[in-house]
């Protein structure tokens, strides 16, 4: 057993760093497991124009070598494994990675979320060229353009009609014969002269390549059983995020989908000095920005309970 640490920080996107650069600058000397990949979903983007203080844009992953250079700049130790275990019995929390054991007086969790995919080759491959999970960070790259959107439930079409303010068309692509969204949100899809619903319908290819973008897709129609292809120059997957909460499904509240559960307002669990920042506990924003401050707010809270069981 190593000795023990006054703060252990688990995943290394936004929200850990900025967790890390602030806990670090407390001198709680913070040590990081950034994970098997470094810098989370930020890392596979191209363009970022929407975080403060660049305002020529970054690529993500510039951004996130950036966060971690900064924390490693006041002194917090990244260490690139993977948290196997995690035991959070009060005042003897342990942090398990292989065969190693850490004990520190309290933990935030950064994991993270991962988008939904459909499984499909191109969907990796061309993710950030054409293929995205957010339209927030990307809608603007595809002015007067035909978009497709995939999925049908309130994140699909709240993309949907976001995507109008930029897209020439926007296609929302649903597999069933209805939406799965709330009443208002299907009658503005319905409603809005860019929108076009094809239904029953899945994706099945995506054509085109790092160069050039996505030029086509392909659908396949269940009802009618026929193939169609249309000219396309971005798709995003609005089918849903998984949290990387499975490391605490047994000593956390989670909601239904897995995310952790946090105090209103707050990055507290339901364990004391347990603290949750970034996508692993918000469903609703999910940005960079959001996921830096909400980091923030984690490490001053960390070093607030630190400082009270003195």
């Amino acid at each position: 057993m190593s000795e023990k640490h006054e703060i252990i920080i688990i995943g290394g996107g936004p929200a850990g760093y900025t967790a890390a650069i602030y806990a670090a600058r407390a001198n709680l000397k913070p040590i990081l497991f950034q994970g098997m990949q470094p810098g989370g979903q930020l890392t596979t983007t191209t363009d970022v124009e929407n975080f403060p203080g660049f305002p020529d844009g970054i690529m993500g992953p510039d951004l996130m070598l950036q966060m971690q250079a900064q924390a490693k700049r006041f002194g917090c130790e990244l260490i690139n494994s993977t948290v196997t275990a995690v035991d959070l019995t009060p005042n003897n929390f342990t942090v398990t990675v292989g065969d190693e054991q850490h004990q520190t007086e309290s933990l935030i969790i950064a994991t993270g979320a991962n988008p939904r995919l459909l499984g499909l080759p191109a969907e990796k491959e061309l993710m950030g060229y054409g293929v995205s999970t957010c339209a927030t960070c990307d809608g603007a790259f595809f002015r007067d353009q035909n978009i497709a959107v995939i999925g049908g439930g309130d994140s699909a079409c709240e993309e949907a009609i976001f995507l109008t303010k930029f897209g020439k068309k926007v296609y929302l692509i649903h597999r069933r014969d209805e939406l799965r969204a709330s009443k208002i949100m299907q009658e503005r899809v319905l409603n809005h002269e860019k929108i076009e619903v094809i239904w029953n319908s899945q994706l099945i290819e995506v054509i085109g390549d790092k160069e050039n973008g996505v030029q086509s897709i392909k659908l396949f129609n269940k009802k009618e059983e026929s193939e169609s292809q249309l000219d396309m120059q971005a798709v995003f997957i609005a089918i849903g995020h998984i949290p990387n909460s499975q490391l605490f499904t047994d000593s956390l509240s989670l909601d239904e989908n897995g995310y952790i559960v946090t105090k209103p307002d707050l990055t507290a669990t339901n364990v004391p000095g347990v603290f949750a920042c970034g996508d692993v506990q918000d469903h609703v924003w999910r940005q960079a920005i959001t996921a830096a401050g909400s980091g923030c707010m984690a490490a001053i809270a960390a070093e607030r309970w630190l400082e009270s069981m003195a």
